[in-house]
């Protein structure tokens, strides 16, 4: 069967046969790094992650270390639930983020936490290898 998605004359819709229900209390990993954590699930064939940012929290200062780089090469697509983040990308475009906010960011940027209050983001993509060593 063949279903068409709402306003589309020919894009196919896949069709998925299986349901599931995760919750990030019980993430099926969990990656600390100086001031945060990655918490992984695996659903729907991908990886999502909630990024949990201390105060304090900075790519350059806390994750560089781990992924051996210059700037964060992991792209993300992601959703902003708590806190407030700071962007720069490695171009020196820059800006904030914060609750409700969605970003898609590039390989090649830093972020860091932005006032005393933890930022947490769920992210899309950019899950499975964020503060995995290179």
């Amino acid at each position: 069967m063949r279903r068409e998605a709402p306003g589309a004359d020919t894009a196919p819709m896949t069709e998925r046969h299986e349901t599931e229900h995760k919750t990030f209390d019980r993430p099926e990993e969990v990656r600390e790094f100086p001031n945060g954590r990655a918490e992984i699930l695996n659903v729907g064939g991908a990886e999502v992650g909630r990024l949990v940012f201390q105060p304090g929290w900075r790519w350059s200062n806390d994750v560089k270390p781990i992924a051996g780089t210059e700037s964060c090469e992991a792209p993300h697509f992601q959703y902003h639930v708590s806190g407030r983040l700071g962007v720069r990308m490695d171009d020196g475009t820059e800006f904030e983020a914060g609750p409700g906010d969605v970003t898609s960011l590039p390989s090649g940027h830093d972020g860091w936490v932005i006032g005393d209050e933890p930022a947490v983001v769920i992210d899309w993509y950019g899950a499975s290898t964020y503060a995995k060593g290179g």
